[in-house]
């Protein structure tokens, strides 16, 4: 069968059975001919909706979510070099206003918004997000009385966290060297925008480390909007004042501004400048009141001083004198030694009569037996030591007379004995080498029978003096 062509006079295409011609694309071709026709029409967008499906960041570090109002559902991506930069913390179902681009993913013929930038959608939504958070932190009792400690009354060294730079700092200093001047170590730190939060609870968490803790801290902000104060929303820094060993006095923003670390702070304080009050007392308070108790004890003192010598006078006037104490006492005792003669004859007599009347009984038989049973026993005792005494006697002499011959035999007169003689200084002093012996000094020359005096002449001759 043949083909049949024709030409349309309109368009100046080749017809084949009536037709047009219609060129062909790939499929690559056509994703990315759409790709560049949805980012070229639309570029940089803002879009608002509500986040659903996010459950943080891939293990590649980029997040993928979905952004969704009543009509409509816009698949969304974060990459992980945005996501580090976001301000704003992503949470399910919070409604955001996302700043991105519009492209597509030929993969699954998806259009999608790649998000550079994303905030809550006006005030109502950080409310939102600050309700469900605080509802959260106080289910786990971070927030309970129970948990807070008490102000120190007089701290020695007072931590402030705050920014240096601005009037804060200025005005808690003024207040507490007002009241009462105290150490104060600052711990400087911004006060608002991405780092706020961060460094907000590296600050506290570095005060606890510290060796020499400060007593209390403050954290201290001026007013703001709820952006400038969401900083101190964080959930980390309200974990990290509940982790605190040392208390916190909370100071941020006004009076009618409150703050997450509001409700976990051991004291919150409406003013920066409250807190300064707040953390020390009045030093002339202090002292006019305790010159008051000062004034107090000294009279309490002395009334209870002459209390008590109005009492001692009262019992002093009660009590008798000291002859009227003694008087009956020396009245006994005169009594009683004007009897004593009389009842020492009659304790006589009473002896008396009784030794009559038991001495016909008395025997000196017993007596006599008993002096004999004790003169033996003496006997035969005296005899027994007569006789250890003699054993060790002789004992005694036989060890004497062996060390007697010992010493004998040791003794230098036994060599004498065999001929030897022992040469003397005229004082006495042994002569051991000739040497020794000067020309005409005396000697004396000991012998077994005796002793001779010499003089020494000359080296080879002697003459006896």
């Amino acid at each position: 069968m043949s083909t049949i062509w024709d030409h349309d006079p309109e368009t100046g295409e080749i017809i084949e059975g009536g037709k047009a011609n219609i060129g062909e694309y790939s499929v690559s071709e056509i994703s990315n001919a759409l790709k560049r026709t949805l980012e070229d029409t639309f570029g940089h967008v803002r879009v608002r909706g509500e986040i659903s499906g996010f459950r943080g960041p891939h293990a590649s570090g980029h997040c993928y979510f979905s952004i969704k109002d009543e009509g409509a559902k816009l698949d969304a991506v974060i990459w992980r070099g945005s996501f580090g930069r976001l301000r704003a913390k992503m949470q399910e179902g919070l409604e955001v206003i996302a700043t991105g681009k519009i492209t597509s993913y030929p993969m699954k013929s998806n259009y999608q918004i790649v998000i550079e930038n994303i905030e809550p959608a006006g005030v109502g939504a950080l409310m939102a997000l600050l309700e469900e958070r605080r509802k959260r932190l106080a289910a786990e009792g971070l927030f309970d009385a129970a948990r807070k400690k008490p102000i120190p009354y007089l701290p020695k060294l007072i931590g402030v966290v705050t920014s240096p730079t601005g009037a804060v700092i200025r005005d808690i200093l003024h207040r507490l060297n007002e009241r009462f001047p105290r150490h104060v170590l600052v711990w400087p730190v911004r006060v608002q925008g991405e780092t706020c939060a961060a460094e907000v609870a590296a600050a506290i968490a570095g005060f606890n480390a510290m060796a020499r803790k400060p007593d209390v801290i403050i954290v201290a902000r001026g007013g703001g909007s709820l952006e400038d104060l969401w900083g101190f929303n964080d959930e980390v820094v309200v974990r990290a004042v509940a982790a605190s060993a040392i208390p916190v006095i909370s100071a941020v923003g006004h009076e009618t501004d409150t703050t997450l670390i509001d409700h976990v702070s051991d004291l919150r304080a409406p003013t920066p400048t409250a807190a300064a009050e707040k953390a020390v007392p009045v030093r002339a308070d202090l002292v006019a009141e305790l010159a008051s108790l000062h004034a107090r004890l000294q009279g309490g003192l002395r009334r209870s001083m002459d209390d008590r010598q109005t009492r001692v006078r009262s019992a002093a006037r009660a009590l008798p004198r000291p002859d009227e104490i003694l008087a009956l006492v020396r009245q006994r005792f005169d009594s009683a030694s004007g009897r004593l003669g009389q009842a020492l004859k009659a304790n006589i007599r009473e002896h008396a009569a009784r030794l009559n009347r038991v001495s016909p009984r008395l025997s000196l038989a017993p007596l006599r037996t008993v002096i004999a049973s004790e003169r033996r026993s003496l006997d035969l005792s005296g005899r027994r030591a007569a006789q250890a005494l003699t054993r060790l006697v002789a004992f005694q002499r036989q060890r004497f007379d062996g060390m007697a011959k010992l010493a004998e035999s040791l003794s230098y007169k036994s060599v004498l004995r065999r001929g030897f003689a022992v040469v003397r200084t005229e004082k006495g002093k042994p002569v051991h080498q000739a040497a020794d012996v000067s020309q005409w000094q005396a000697l004396r020359l000991e012998f077994a029978d005796g002793e001779v005096a010499v003089r020494e002449d000359s080296p080879k001759q002697r003459s006896l003096l």
